[in-house]
């Protein structure tokens, strides 16, 4: 046994044995550690967006999904640092279609070579439209049970009343309602303004994806306490004096608007005046206060006239044996000519005759009219409901009985400025 390990062959195999030993052992350590370095792994970036490239000046793409996922593979410091990173495109190309329905491939750019990916979906079906804009009106809407009792929407509107709305033309074309909807707190009483989203439905109320030019505008809801225009009637009440006979009695007023309780006015067919006719001795207009009835809470108009067409009781002749009794006549020349019911800030000019005069001829017992002077009576017109301009109005007399007094001209022309 000594003499084999003392032999030189003995020693030159053992070193060999030895060295061969050591490579492997190196070899391997080598491997693990580049194995633990650059090892492949797997992971799934979620929610990527998905960039859509086309003309989008003249057309609509739809179909294409906001976000992707994606399965990446390779080595494990690129799979991570392209996971944290996320600086890579997903993305799908149109600029070279046609308009209409097209499968695509879902493509991923800037991602590492080293790295593979697989995206979820990677095809996806897409229509390409047509790009068109419409003007619509805005319709707005209120839930009128917010409302307080005995209170109704007169009106409602937007501002602005149109809007403009882009998309797609089969989109566009299937438009059945533009809504501006507005709401408040329960007990509303009063006019009101509010912004609200204009909302664009389909026949089957579905929002359609368009885009509003402006998307929110302004509601104005207009509120108003319950009313009725209602009739009037007229009914004598008094008694008439001897030898005098009321022939007909008519409101110069037709209707009145009155407010309140609904059920209280829905019940109302007319409105009913009672006429004192114990006063009355001859034709003439007198004025009739309107009583409100309880539910009412007001009434368009306090008072009324009413034209009363009398035929008076027959005279003694005894009063008119002496010549100062005789009916006779008087003319008061460049009578001036009132124009009432117009407000402080608008203003008028008389057209005809141009210096706002009139001849007035008064009829009656020559004492009466030795006693008549001109600041008894008042010579007017009414331009309450005067337009703007050139305007036609009946000539009336204050202060003197219908059928005693004429004009020289029955109507004025006047000029109404309003602001």
């Amino acid at each position: 046994m000594d003499k084999l390990m003392d032999s030189p062959w003995f020693l030159r195999i053992t070193a060999l044995l030895l060295a061969m030993l050591l490579f492997l052992s190196a070899k391997s350590g080598d491997e693990s550690l580049n194995a633990a370095n650059s090892g492949n792994m797997t992971d799934i970036i979620r929610d990527i967006p998905v960039e859509v490239y086309y003309d989008d000046d003249n057309l609509v793409v739809t179909g294409v999904p906001e976000t992707v996922d994606m399965t990446i593979e390779g080595p494990t410091s690129f799979v991570q640092t392209a996971k944290q990173l996320k600086d890579f495109t997903v993305f799908v190309d149109l600029r070279n279609l046609n308009m209409g329905e097209h499968e695509v491939m879902v493509q991923v750019e800037n991602l590492y070579e080293k790295v593979e990916s697989k995206l979820d979906p990677a095809y996806i079906e897409v229509n390409i439209e047509e790009k068109v804009t419409r003007e619509l009106r805005v319709d707005p809407e209120f839930n009128e049970r917010l409302l307080a009792e005995n209170f109704v929407v007169t009106s409602m509107k937007s501002s602005p009343e149109r809007v403009q709305i882009t998309g797609a033309k089969s989109v566009i074309e299937s438009i059945s309602y533009v809504k501006a909807t507005v709401g408040g707190d329960q007990g509303l009483n009063e006019t009101f303004t509010q912004e609200a989203s204009v909302k664009v439905l389909d026949k089957d109320l579905s929002k359609l994806n368009v885009t509003i030019e402006p998307a929110e505008v302004d509601v104005t809801v207009e509120i108003e306490e319950y009313s009725r225009e209602i009739p009037i009637s007229l009914q004598q009440s008094g008694t008439i004096k001897d030898g005098v006979v009321i022939n007909e009695l008519t409101p110069k007023t037709k209707t009145v608007r009155v407010f309140g309780n609904k059920a209280v006015i829905d019940s109302l067919d007319t409105l009913p005046l009672d006429v004192d006719v114990s006063t009355l001795e001859k034709s003439g207009t007198i004025k009739v206060k309107i009583p409100v009835p309880k539910g009412v809470s007001r009434i368009s108009k306090e008072e009324i006239e009413v034209a009363a067409d009398v035929t008076p009781a027959p005279v003694d002749e005894e009063i008119i044996e002496d010549d100062s009794a005789l009916i006779e006549s008087r003319n008061f020349e460049d009578v001036n000519i009132v124009v009432r019911g117009l407000t402080e800030s608008d203003s008028y000019s008389f057209l005809e005759p141009e210096n706002g005069q009139l001849l007035v001829t008064v009829k009656g017992l020559n004492t009466d009219l030795d006693a008549l002077e001109e600041k008894d009576f008042q010579l007017y017109v009414d331009a309450s409901d005067a337009l703007a301009g050139e305007n036609q109005l009946d000539v009336q007399v204050e202060g003197l009985e219908d059928g005693t007094w004429t004009v020289s001209s029955p109507t004025i022309t006047v000029n109404v400025e309003r602001t």
